[in-house]
């Protein structure tokens, strides 16, 4: 607690605390916008790099209590289904890591967040995009593209969301895949960003401290999951994704200017 309070004060401790709450509340109940929730809110007090260190153990706890809900074996079976999706999104996750300080993160925000936003507008207003069958050619595209998203910036649910959505993936299938791609790619993230130097001795007990309330949060929306049926999960997928897409795009814009 006391090393945390040497990059923060007591007042911001508190305030990230309560987004890592809503954060696991967000993804309890639609199983994706966790890293999107924390970004949001501690880039409003701390600055970046801190802000994608703070989020990386909670979300690597939280993917991982959301692949084995289920237990092993159900998410094995998972990640066999998804292989091409998962090994190229580990590799560009990987690639995107080591250019956190290199290349412009808005250009990848405003690529990413345009079609994701598209995609969510046309879903919820009645116009469905679906795939027929899954391909190996667009899996390992929407892989590529989640993979290197992820890396740079630390959120990699958009696109994936959005490829679950448009295979027609039944609401507890799409729960523990969702956590099945996060959980491996929340654990090449943090191997990733101890190597980059973000994850480190300074900022490692601010991650650490927001274990706890994330997986509180997640815990409560977990019940509130387990109330809805599949029409009302999709909807409130689709707006979160929304909500996704536009903030993408609004922080690209922020970086631009």
């Amino acid at each position: 607690m006391f090393q945390v309070l040497e990059i923060i004060t007591l007042q911001q401790m508190g305030v990230a605390a309560l987004v890592a709450v809503v954060a696991g509340f967000v993804k309890g109940v639609v199983g994706f916008g966790m890293p999107m929730v924390f970004v949001s809110g501690f880039s409003t007090f701390l600055v970046p790099e801190l802000a994608l260190a703070g989020l990386i153990l909670p979300t690597l706890v939280a993917n991982l209590m959301q692949a084995f809900r289920q237990g092993p074996a159900a998410a094995w079976e998972s990640a066999k289904i998804f292989k091409v999706f998962l090994l190229v999104g580990l590799v560009t996750l990987l690639i995107g890591a080591q250019m956190v300080r290199i290349l412009p993160i808005w250009s990848m925000l405003l690529i990413i967040g345009g079609p994701v936003t598209l995609f969510a507008m046309l879903q919820l207003s009645g116009i469905e995009v679906k795939l027929k069958g899954k391909s190996n050619r667009v899996a390992a595209s929407v892989g590529a593209c989640a993979g290197f998203m992820g890396g740079l910036s630390g959120i990699w649910g958009p696109p994936t969301v959005a490829y679950l959505l448009a295979l027609g993936t039944p609401k507890d299938d799409q729960m523990r895949v969702q956590g099945v791609i996060y959980g491996l790619g929340a654990v090449a993230l943090t191997v990733a960003h101890f190597g980059s130097g973000v994850l480190r001795g300074e900022t490692l007990p601010l991650s650490l401290a927001m274990v706890l309330p994330a997986v509180l949060g997640m815990w409560i929306g977990g019940r509130v999951f387990d109330r809805i049926d599949q029409v009302m999960f999709r909807r409130a997928t689709l707006i979160i994704l929304l909500m996704a897409g536009l903030n993408l795009v609004r922080r690209a814009v922020i970086l631009l200017i």
